[in-house]
């Protein structure tokens, strides 16, 4: 298993006392494997995201990562994984302004000590980046950044992909060619796909579809 939650638990402090968020989340995510997490807003999707992505720690309950639990990982080890084994695609893009699409492409990889210019030259090919290497991310069209932001996650060639709502700032038809090219290279590479998406239909494309409810997968 390339992703594994058992009985995971997260809250947050409010006003009005603790939020219980997650409520002993159970998920397993095997290689090559593809699984839409649906829900209402507020459910806890993104949370549970950023849980497996080792960008947060649960209250409670195991996690495991390519096969590693990082649940008690110091912060450093955490970042190692994050860099070795993950890639991010956000839907808010989080691309670096001052670097152009050729130095965002290649940044995760780059950190990652991975970076293979052969596969980024078919990266940026498949997603019709390869003549737009030189712009800076003012320059190009929401579609476009969002391509970079997924060509930049993929880059490091990650086991496991974690995307929050990646389409969720395109119209339907730029969001649909954006999954088509991720499903597409998510296939190629062999990597497993967790992405968190409000739309039916979206979901419907991936292998599996897994629904958040109450703090649960139901």
């Amino acid at each position: 298993m390339l992703l594994e939650l058992e009985d995971v638990t997260k809250s947050y402090a409010t006003g009005e006392g603790r939020l219980e968020v997650l409520r002993g989340v159970n998920l397993a995510l095997g290689e090559g494997e593809s699984v839409a997490l649906t829900g209402e807003s507020g459910s806890g999707k993104s949370t549970l995201l950023h849980l497996a992505g080792a960008l947060d720690r649960p209250d409670s309950g195991r996690i495991a990562v390519g096969g590693r639990e990082i649940s008690g990982l110091a912060d450093a080890e955490l970042a190692q994984v994050r860099r070795e084994t993950v890639g991010l695609v956000f839907q808010q893009f989080n691309l670096i302004p001052s670097l152009d699409v050729a130095a965002n492409l290649a940044f995760q990889a780059r950190i990652a000590g991975r970076h293979d210019a052969n596969w980024m030259q078919r990266l940026a090919e498949r997603l019709g980046l390869d003549k737009l290497m030189s712009r800076y991310p003012e320059q190009l069209s929401g579609g476009q950044q969002q391509r970079v932001a997924i060509g930049r996650a993929l880059a490091a060639r990650p086991r496991l992909i974690l995307a929050d709502e990646p389409t969720g700032n395109l119209d339907e038809a730029t969001g649909d060619a954006v999954l088509d090219l991720m499903l597409s290279l998510q296939g190629e590479t062999g990597a497993a796909l967790l992405m968190v998406t409000h739309s039916a239909r979206l979901a419907a494309r991936l292998g599996s579809r897994l629904h958040l409810q109450g703090g649960r997968i139901t």
